[in-house]
């Protein structure tokens, strides 16, 4: 740690000239380090970091006296303003990204889907062109969503996304518009040959719609059997097929949204075996469990339905295997699947939009989370159950490298982006949606939670976007973010 102060500290004497914002007397945070220095940003990027830096005349100075100095995350999992099930995303490109600010989070991967018939560097245009009328308010990029790879032109159509700086894909095991696995197993070579990275939804279409059909047959049509029909079998089994299609094609894979413990022991041993196998996992199966979808959470007004997502929260065995995964690195990076509904539309799983009989599978999948990500688990590693290390290593480093952006994003060092949150450790902080939270949201599954410490300051490229209580950006502050080529060739970064 000292080696690593010593460069900082020698490095910023040659480079303090430049800089309009110090941050002073705070405790920086890497992914493998902690250490007291002040950092200085120029242009939007970090200048400078090291003790007793001078500012100069007109520099802006912030005291951060007793807080730490984060890199901004990475959300690297979000559905906004996403069509589903008659309906859109509560959270459109501004108020997902606002939200996001004033939670600590400076980036977002949005997912574009691919329609059929339709190339992905046309569907990339598509949904670009909505994101930019929305004025997002931090920097972003994304992910596509394949939908159609049933012809040569259609998966070749993988490589001008890459050319545009979009270098991840994810496909579907599940749905009526996922792949199958000839189509999954095709997209991983392809992807290989052009430096990109795949992620995978994975769950057993077919298992899912047998049980499915079983249980609305025999009447049972509540919220539990949403997550009965996606149940850890169903969900681990697709794991361990996704693994090891990745295998056969010898390239890497991304699994997003983990949340059961055969898939965790899957990733655990394929990584041992030296695979590039990687996992992301969410707030949400950290914190609550399967049990949401029996009752809700009645003295929050939080209905059953309310937690209705895809995948579903898991058991407690499950819970205790993602946290350890995290600890022990076999889970590499926390992302939300941010994409919330509003009440009256999860009431469509007892009423349909039409008037008729609702039930489970009619109700839009997905709840909030994109502003409550970072305080969650840094208030977890406040309270000791990770480091602040692991923390950012997860929710900031381990994304850019993933996805490409490490060359301007996803930690505090001289050269790339001023992404930098100022935390408060001593914060206390409660969730109520109508009070406190930034999204355009009526409701929030995280209401009432409480956080041991809280992002006081968000900085995107050294301009103040969150002040500690309101989002003080503006629409449009937003940029596109460029991915770089990717290949991994181990499980080490």
């Amino acid at each position: 740690m000292r080696e690593g102060f010593y460069f900082y500290h020698t490095f910023a004497k040659r480079r303090t000239k430049v800089m309009d914002l110090l941050i002073k007397g705070g405790t920086v945070v890497t992914a493998t380090s902690s250490f007291k220095a002040d950092v200085a940003v120029k242009n939007g990027k970090i200048s400078a970091i090291g003790a007793n830096l001078k500012p100069e005349k007109k520099t802006e100075v912030v005291d951060a006296k007793g807080k730490m100095i984060l890199p901004g995350a990475i959300d690297g999992h979000t559905h906004l303003a996403m069509p589903f099930g008659g309906t859109v995303a509560t959270d459109d490109y501004f108020t997902g990204t606002r939200a996001a600010a004033c939670g600590g989070t400076t980036t977002v991967f949005d997912f574009v889907l691919q329609g059929v018939g339709e190339t992905m560097d046309a569907a990339l245009e598509r949904r670009d062109a909505i994101c930019k009328a929305d004025g997002p308010a931090i920097d972003y990029s994304y992910h596509i969503g394949v939908g159609d790879v049933t012809t040569p032109e259609m998966l070749a159509s993988m490589d001008e996304c890459v050319k545009r700086g979009v270098t991840s894909f994810k496909v579907f095991m599940v749905y009526d518009f996922g792949v199958d696995d000839g189509q999954f197993f095709e997209t991983l070579q392809h992807a290989a040959k052009i430096g990109a990275l795949v992620g995978v939804h994975a769950e057993n279409r077919d298992v899912n719609n047998c049980l499915i059909k079983e249980y609305l047959a025999e009447g049972k049509t509540d919220a539990w059997y949403h997550y009965m029909s996606k149940n850890e079998a169903v969900a681990g089994e697709a794991d361990v097929r996704a693994i090891n299609l990745a295998k056969m094609a010898g390239t890497s894979l991304y699994i997003v949204h983990l949340d059961n413990k055969q898939g965790v022991d899957a990733v655990a041993q394929a990584r041992e075996e030296g695979y590039p196998i990687f996992a992301e996992t969410c707030p949400q199966y950290l914190y609550f469990t399967k049990d949401v979808y029996k009752n809700g959470i009645p003295e929050l007004d939080l209905r059953a339905r309310d937690f209705v997502c895809s995948p579903p929260m898991k058991g407690k065995e499950s819970m205790d295997a993602l946290w350890n995964g995290i600890k022990n690195g076999t889970v590499s990076t926390l992302a939300t699947d941010h994409c919330p509904f509003l009440k009256s539309e999860k009431d469509w799983g007892i009423t349909k939009k039409d008037g008729t009989p609702g039930d489970f599978t009619s109700i839009p999948n997905g709840c909030a989370g994109i502003e409550n990500m970072y305080p969650y688990i840094l208030s977890e590693a406040n309270k000791g159950r990770i480091s602040f290390e692991k923390a950012v290593q997860i929710s900031a480093t381990n994304p850019a490298k993933l996805f490409g952006i490490d060359y301007c994003k996803g930690a505090i060092e001289v050269g790339l982006d001023a992404d930098i949150v100022i935390y408060d450790p001593k914060k206390e902080f409660v969730v109520k949606n109508a009070e406190n939270q930034h999204g355009a949201l009526d409701h929030t599954i995280w209401e009432e939670a409480k956080f041991k410490g809280y992002p006081v300051a968000t900085y995107s490229r050294g301009k103040l976007v969150f002040d500690g209580k309101d989002y003080v950006g503006e629409s449009g502050d937003g940029q596109f973010v460029k991915c770089k080529k990717v290949k991994f060739k181990s499980p080490e970064f």
